[in-house]
């Protein structure tokens, strides 16, 4: 009866995905404790298409996801581009159109460049030509299609002032807007100080954590996060509670998401923990499973 329960509050997660609501996380029936969990597609639908491409976002759309995660770094002569990896050449064709020049660190290649990289061909045929995008294009894309980003800054120690700088994409692009601020951004990270200096510079954008704090110095983080986003693994019902009894730096209560979950059951579970959200490598999965 228990895993019934948290597979219907799932399906229902998953159905609010699909009505595409406005409100930054849909007001759907969800966990046990009445909190309204949230799908998002981690690196777009990064199973289907590859990673962290407008491919990859094109195909959550199409599976009606309105919420995508992705990842910025910077390039040498200082552009913002969405990429995983610290260098490019899992995901790129750099190591045949740039021999000479491991070990391939996103940040030792200008703009240029990476424009020239075939960022799709790893995955497969099809999607041949496809390119690393900028975060502006990037922007365009969800804005055309009314997505909301978790947008998280890879290993911001390797690129100094990426946060204000991230700040100043997103303002030229509209995104710091009222509407975008409340409904449709999240700006996440595993470094904490960044994060801090985020707040700071934006205080109304809305900040999650990657990773998993102890419960001792949850208040702490409570002060600058409006949400504490762990891996799922380990993850106690205990815990959710703990996160939930505090209030972010906007006055609601601290939201949970978790990652990266790729198949039901496992996310029925953390649904019946208590998680706001599910951050997925398979949105289709979660879009198409019966509960």
């Amino acid at each position: 009866m228990q895993r019934r329960t948290a597979g219907a509050a799932l399906a229902a997660v998953v159905a609010g995905s699909l009505l595409g609501c406005s409100a930054p996380f849909p007001p759907v029936h969800a966990a046990p404790d009445g909190r309204a969990p949230t799908v998002f597609a981690h690196r777009g639908a990064s199973r289907q298409a590859p990673e962290n491409t407008r491919a990859a976002v094109r195909r959550a759309h199409e599976l009606h996801i309105t919420w995508i995660e992705n990842d910025v770094q910077r390039t040498r002569d200082g552009a913002l581009v969405v990429i995983h990896d610290p260098t490019l050449a899992r995901t790129t064709d750099v190591e045949q159109v740039f021999p000479g020049r491991g070990p391939w660190r996103v940040g030792d290649f200008t703009l240029a460049e990476i424009r020239r990289l075939d960022a799709g061909s790893w995955f497969g045929s099809r999607f041949k030509g496809e390119r690393v995008p900028t975060l502006q294009q990037y922007l365009t894309l969800l804005d055309r299609d009314h997505q909301g980003l978790l947008l998280e800054l890879k290993q911001p120690e390797l690129y100094p002032g990426i946060e204000r700088q991230t700040l100043d994409v997103l303002d030229r692009a509209g995104w710091l807007d009222p509407a975008h601020v409340r409904d449709r951004l999240v700006v996440q990270s595993f470094d904490a100080a960044a994060l801090r200096t985020t707040h700071r510079l934006r205080p109304a954008v809305r900040i999650g954590f990657l990773g998993k704090p102890p419960v001792s110095r949850l208040k702490e983080y409570a002060s600058f996060t409006d949400m504490i986003n762990p891996d799922h693994r380990g993850l106690t019902r205990d815990y959710v509670v703990h996160v939930h009894r505090l209030k972010g730096p906007h006055g609601a209560p601290l939201r949970l998401n978790a990652w990266t979950v790729d198949d039901g059951p496992t996310a029925a579970r953390l649904v019946a923990l208590g998680a706001d959200g599910i951050i997925t490598d398979r949105p289709d999965v979660m879009r198409a499973r019966h509960w």
